[in-house]
């Protein structure tokens, strides 16, 4: 039986799939400031930890940062239940929160000088340094404000974790993907991890360098996805009857609720096609992981068999930096590097690849045209409920 209810819970099981921007009416005061606002309780007041730890010494320290994090936890806790209830606010109380968020980042920052009268670093100006410490505050809040709307906005949590789950779970299709990835990944990338000039630039180029050129192959991988799946979304076909209607909302809050005849598809706007895409992406990206850590384990066990101390020091010329665990430090650079690329082609190319397509993307576009079913339904009680 159709009721407001029933609508609320059924946008509460739009949150938990990772589909929010269906929910009608979906904005930033109704819907999305609410859920952030645990995330943002929880760094504001545990931003006092800085303060906490900057004054106080011995026992007090740890006493006063337990008190800060029992009221933090008990924060956030207090508050997640609270925003199950899917609570809308004001335009007065969206504009309270925001200000009072948007004056955290000062108002730490002074409540320290106030106490120490600013913090003393050697060969830097008083006021100098009080300023980076405001200025260092305002950009760490001002980021944990963005990614919290973009994490929120279009469920980024909740996909996540499914796409873990999945792969967690189905463990046989993860072994296949592994069995059917790795040959061709090696015969690319085989060859060249026993390149000495390349030994040579591992052996000096740092981790953060690293790191961004792990970035690249990232940005890459994300944009490639992004084309292909993109088609793959407007591909999908919705198919309204009332049969595939009640099969899609089994399992669903709106299961039993009746529909006599076909509906019709409903256009999506940009941010609705914008999360179905983040769907997508991510578990494509997800399963690049999985293969990037295989790749990883594989050419670092390949090093510890092949490449003995005396081999790595003829190829780098030079004395070789050993990282923390007692290997080379460019061997594990190497395998970074080499992880990274075999992730990048192989999520590039199983895209166009028709086995590969039919055992990830029809599961997935299975998911999604669900989705959409439910939300067809979903617009038809709302419909009945507000007339």
């Amino acid at each position: 039986m159709a009721s407001s209810a029933v609508v609320r819970r059924t946008e509460q099981w739009f949150v938990r799939q990772g589909a929010p921007t269906m929910i009608e009416g979906y904005g930033f005061r109704s819907h999305v400031l609410p859920r952030m606002l645990p995330a943002l309780t929880f760094v504001a007041v545990g931003s006092l930890a800085w303060l906490v730890l900057l004054q106080s010494t011995g026992l007090s320290k740890w006493l006063m940062l337990g008190v800060v994090a029992a009221v933090t936890v008990a924060a956030w806790i207090v508050l997640s239940l609270f925003v199950r209830r899917m609570p809308s606010f004001s335009r007065r109380t969206t504009i309270v929160l925001l200000v009072v968020y948007a004056a955290m980042p000062i108002i730490v920052p002074v409540l320290q000088i106030l106490v120490d009268d600013g913090v003393s670093t050697p060969g830097v100006p008083e006021i100098e340094n009080e300023w980076l410490v405001l200025v260092w505050f305002v950009v760490f809040f001002g980021l944990v404000f963005v990614a919290t709307m973009l994490a929120t906005t279009y469920g980024l949590g909740a996909l996540l974790k499914a796409a873990i789950r999945h792969v967690i779970a189905d463990l046989r299709n993860s072994v296949h993907l592994l069995g059917r990835a790795l040959p061709p990944m090696l015969f690319v990338t085989l060859f060249l991890f026993f390149t000495g000039e390349l030994w040579q630039a591992m052996n000096q180029l740092p981790w953060p360098r690293v790191s961004l050129i792990v970035l690249l192959f990232a940005a890459i991988t994300v944009l490639a996805a992004a084309a292909r799946l993109r088609d793959e979304i407007g591909r999908v076909e919705q198919d309204l009857r009332p049969e595939i209607l009640a099969g899609a909302c089994r399992g669903t809050p709106l299961a039993g609720i009746e529909i006599a005849e076909p509906l019709q598809p409903r256009r999506l706007n940009g941010r609705q096609l914008r999360n179905l895409l983040v769907m997508l992406a991510i578990r494509q990206l997800v399963q690049a992981a999985v293969v990037g850590l295989a790749l990883f384990a594989f050419f670092v066990v390949l090093g510890l068999i092949v490449v003995t101390p005396k081999i790595a020091e003829q190829w780098i010329g030079d004395t070789v930096a050993m990282s923390w665990i007692g290997v080379p430090s460019a061997m594990l650079r190497n395998a970074t590097l080499f992880a990274a690329f075999g992730s990048m082609y192989f999520s590039v190319i199983s895209m166009s690849d028709a086995e590969h397509r039919q055992r990830f993307f029809a599961p997935l576009i299975e998911k999604v045209e669900r989705t959409l079913e439910v939300r067809a339904v979903y617009l038809e009680v709302r419909g009945r409920v507000q007339a």
